[in-house]
């Protein structure tokens, strides 16, 4: 199989999913006996990454060759992940690889990366990341618009292959006018190892004091404006009244809007009904996903969302809108309900996850065998070796 070159801009989990993907898809790829390497930046948000820079080195059990990212006093410039050092490099070394795979759009190291491999006649995979959802687009479009017909549009439209992660993700790039082949390859999970009596932990973990009977309701991502937490909210204390619920907000956020949200918890008397645990991985967040009920997750629009594939693995039904582009599978599975962003909707979806176990139980089988099916790495691993072979034939 090809020897293949994995660019993006960080690796840092400051940066979301993306980032934890690309290692994963790597992972999985060398699972299959691929020579799959990462050419990245030390970029970590405000902050760098205290890692070698200039020589491969293993990271997270892969190859990564990292580079020193342009830090100027402009966060603007600083997050577009200027690297002088990791272009040079590029340059005299791409010609060694068999093809080449981008993540992400809109930054230095993506744009000219894909550049670099279309002068040297090197097949390339685009995998835009949710780059192309409404709700992304619609963010600086002036902007993007400019930097699209400026920069990236020729890459997008003569690249080998573009890798979507969900149905509608590959609607949206058809709907920006890319007429460059498609290919729908999901993400891949690590499924969570069950957590003993986890209610009962649970509860006592967060001094949260309600029977096992009743359910506790699990958000779990970034404290961000898009996330919708503050609607979540407004769902939840207008039913208050007639159901008995707890709240588990399982994330972290800018300190500013993280504040804004405990004024709005505190001004809807949801004190008493909601516990913050910070951001959470590893053995607490395992905890966190067998020791609620359900999910929820009322987002203006997640490219794949991990946090739901997770979720379903470890039996919790799901309360998504539309725009969680994983949501055609939730249905077609009935691994939970897919619910427009109104409050009367909301109201309604909650209300009978909250009061009827036995339909919590049915979807939460459900999408724990979609999981184990669909968003498996061993499943996945070998899809992205086929969609590499059908562009790298002599």
């Amino acid at each position: 199989m090809a020897k293949v070159l994995h660019i993006i801009p960080s690796v840092s989990p400051i940066r979301g999913g993306t980032s934890v993907a690309v290692i994963e898809i790597v992972q999985a790829l060398r699972n299959c006996q691929v020579e799959a390497e990462i050419l990245t930046t030390n970029d970590s948000g405000p902050g760098v990454l205290e890692v070698p820079c200039g020589e491969f080195i293993d990271y997270q059990d892969v190859p990564v060759l990292f580079f020193p990212r342009w830090s100027p006093s402009v966060p603007a410039l600083s997050e577009y992940a200027i690297s002088r050092q990791l272009m040079q490099w590029l340059n005299a070394y791409i010609k060694g690889y068999d093809l080449v795979h981008i993540h992400s759009l809109f930054s230095y190291v993506c744009t000219f990366g894909a550049r670099k491999a279309r002068q040297k006649s090197i097949p390339y995979v685009i995998s835009p990341h949710g780059h192309f959802s409404p709700w992304v687009i619609n963010q600086k479009r002036l902007k993007k618009n400019i930097y699209n017909f400026l920069l990236e549009n020729a890459n997008l439209k003569k690249a080998s292959l573009i890798h979507c992660t969900t149905r509608l993700e590959q609607k949206y790039v058809g709907d920006f006018g890319i007429d460059a082949p498609t290919v729908n390859i999901p993400l891949g999970i690590h499924f969570p190892t069950a957590y003993p009596n986890a209610k009962i932990a649970l509860r006592d973990k967060y001094n949260i004091s309600v029977g096992i009977e009743t359910p506790i309701i699990l958000f779990l991502s970034r404290i961000h404006p898009k996330k919708q937490l503050d609607f979540l909210l407004k769902v939840l204390a207008n039913i208050q009244g007639e159901n008995n619920f707890h709240l588990v907000i399982g994330g972290s956020g800018e300190p500013a809007y993280c504040q804004y949200i405990e004024g709005i918890i505190s001004s809807l008397g949801l004190g008493e009904k909601v516990t913050f645990t910070g951001f959470v991985s590893g053995e607490d967040k395992q905890l966190l996903l067998y020791g609620c009920d359900f999910l929820a997750l009322p987002s203006l629009g997640e490219n794949f969302g991990i946090a739901v594939a997770e979720a379903m693995a470890a039996g919790l039904p799901v309360v998504i809108t539309p725009e969680v582009e994983i949501a055609v599978d939730v249905i077609e599975e009935n691994a939970g309900l897919v619910v427009p962003g109104t409050l009367d909707q909301w109201e309604s979806a909650l209300k009978q996850l909250i009061n009827t176990p036995d339909i919590r139980r049915e979807m939460g089988n459900n999408g724990q065998n979609l999981s184990r099916q669909r968003y498996n790495w061993n499943v996945i691993g070998p899809q992205f070796v086929e969609a590499y072979n059908s562009i790298c034939q002599p």
